[in-house]
């Protein structure tokens, strides 16, 4: 066996080079993962595809190539409470991460919190600034309430500038052709849905609770 001492200058030159390479991307990866504030630490490996949820594989398959996030295209993930929507967006958070994309996840009220705060320092534009570069950007628990006039055109402000630059993933209870029930100004509301539906794909689960699945799954088994 070839140790390192019977290697070449050149040859071990490469293999210091290379290992500083990867140990850069590591800890790229490792400050993109942090940066992110994922809810759950997820990734696409560990779905499971069955529990009984009409959970689309073979759109996840293709969203794992990671070809929609180099395209700007945008995610809409619809379902009740308890089917997976946060683990699925949270998933593919963890592989735009691995694919070294700046990634933020929100849920919407914290979202709203943070546009709130900054209104009353100054910082909005700079806000907006911030999620505009951000290349997949995640709104969880959309219209988990019914947003304001003052809420929706925010929220079209930070969807706006992100058309055809930026990815974003959607995910509630309610599928697009309701968010008009959501969304205060009907004007407000068409140019949002434009603007995410335009170049999106949708997915919509539906089923049981997967908290309630995996407990009667241990019942069954005990």
């Amino acid at each position: 066996q070839v140790g390192i001492q019977d290697l070449s200058f050149e040859d071990r030159l490469a293999m210091l080079v290379e290992d500083e390479w990867m140990a850069r991307l590591n800890r790229k990866q490792a400050r993109l993962l942090r940066e992110a504030k994922f809810r759950d630490t997820a990734c696409l490996e560990d779905i499971d595809y069955s529990h009984p949820r009409k959970l689309d594989k073979s759109l996840v398959t293709r969203l794992a190539t990671g070809t929609w996030l180099r395209e700007h295209q945008n995610l809409i993930i619809a379902g009740p409470t308890g089917v997976g929507k946060t683990y699925l967006a949270c998933a593919l958070g963890n592989l735009a991460c691995r694919l070294h994309y700046p990634v933020r996840y929100y849920r919407m009220p914290r979202l709203f919190s943070e546009i709130v705060l900054s209104r009353a320092n100054g910082s909005y534009i700079d806000l907006l600034d911030s999620l505009r570069k951000i290349r997949l950007l995640i709104l969880d628990d959309w219209g988990l309430a019914p947003m304001t006039e003052t809420e929706s055109r925010e929220i079209l402000d930070v969807i706006d500038d992100r058309v055809n630059t930026a990815s974003t993933i959607i995910a509630g209870q309610i599928s697009p052709q309701h968010w008009h029930q959501i969304i205060s100004d009907p004007t407000v509301a068409d140019a949002v849905i434009d603007r995410l539906i335009h170049n999106s794909h949708i997915m919509e689960i539906d089923g049981d609770s997967m908290r309630k699945y995996k407990n009667r799954l241990k019942i069954e088994k005990a």
